[in-house]
């Protein structure tokens, strides 16, 4: 594996509320300069993304209004972690706010990246188990809808057309193959 390219200069060339642009100049270990651009968080923490799931195997997605692609989109409850704040306090409080559920046993999975060659930031995947009611008021502008759907149906869920986000779609299968791991393979989760 080559070494990590070197840093010459980083200068911001354009800034908004939630994100900051950077050029970056780099030296390969070959020689060559390139610069890249990526974009910069407003130094929060990270964020987090929770798979709900109940007893009987159903998942508790949401379905909320996303600007970017300007529609409803069906996806996974998440959230920031604000500033020293413990990344499972911050799953559980999300769930809270946007499903009305806490979780009695809150698992981390792994950490993924969105577009690493334009963004630094990551998001835990968290599977969320033992649920029970506990609504906490959140920050959203509308009530989010709870939609349960059973995780041993994924594979139709990943073909709904307002299903598209790629961070819930991955955090999907990596907590059914854990759930699956850990019970031997067999149960309701297949």
């Amino acid at each position: 594996m080559a070494d990590k390219p070197e840093i010459l200069d980083t200068r911001t060339v354009a800034q908004s509320q939630l994100f900051r642009v950077e050029a970056v100049d780099l030296r390969f270990s070959n020689g060559a300069e390139v610069t890249f651009e990526r974009m910069r968080g407003s130094g929060r923490v990270g964020a987090v993304i929770i798979v709900p799931v109940t007893g009987d195997g159903t998942l508790k997605l949401i379905r909320e209004y996303g600007v970017g692609t300007e529609r409803y989109e069906l996806g996974l409850p998440k959230g920031r972690v604000e500033s020293g704040e413990d990344m499972l306090v911050a799953a559980n409080r999300e769930i809270m706010e946007e499903i009305g559920y806490a979780a009695e046993r809150l698992t981390p999975l792994r950490a993924l990246s969105l577009a690493p060659g334009y963004f630094g930031h990551r998001t835990q995947v968290v599977l969320a188990e033992g649920l029970y009611p506990d609504p906490a008021p959140g920050d959203e502008p509308e009530p989010l809808e709870v939609v349960d759907w059973p995780l041993a149906d994924l594979e139709s869920l990943v073909l709904e057309d307002e299903f598209s986000e790629g961070r819930s779609i991955a955090a999907l299968y990596l907590a059914r193959d854990f759930l699956r791991q850990r019970e031997g393979g067999g149960g309701t989760l297949r």
